[in-house]
C-alpha cells in the first residue's frame, strides 16, 4: 500500500516490509554505483544492520528519512512471509 506520496520528480522510494508478527525491514534506494540488471528500473537495498526490526525502531528510521528528505516516498507491504516484492541490490 502506498503509505506516503512524495514528489514525483525527485522523492526516493522506501520500503517497509511488516511480517505482521514483530519483525520489519525497511529498504531504501540501492548505492547508485550498483548497476540495475537489464529490465530493471531501480534496486532497493536495506537501510539497516542485521535482518529484522521492531516495527517501531522501523517507523522511527522512517522518521529520520523523511526529516532528511520530506519529498520521499513510502509503500508498506505486509507479508507474513517476509517477501519484499521489489528488485534488490546484491
Amino acid at each position: 500500500m502506498l503509505r506516503r506520496r512524495g514528489a514525483a520528480e525527485a522523492g526516493a522510494i522506501f520500503v517497509k516490509l511488516d511480517r505482521l508478527d514483530g519483525r520489519a525491514a525497511v529498504y531504501g534506494p540501492a548505492p547508485q554505483s550498483e548497476e540495475p540488471p537489464e529490465g530493471v528500473d531501480r534496486l532497493f537495498a536495506k537501510v539497516h544492520a542485521g535482518d529484522w526490526l521492531d516495527p517501531a525502531e522501523a517507523e522511527q528510521r522512517l522518521k529520520r528519512e523523511i526529516m532528511f528528505d520530506p519529498d520521499l516516498w513510502i509503500v508498506e507491504i505486509e507479508d507474513r512471509e517476509g517477501r519484499i516484492f521489489v528488485d534488490l541490490a546484491a
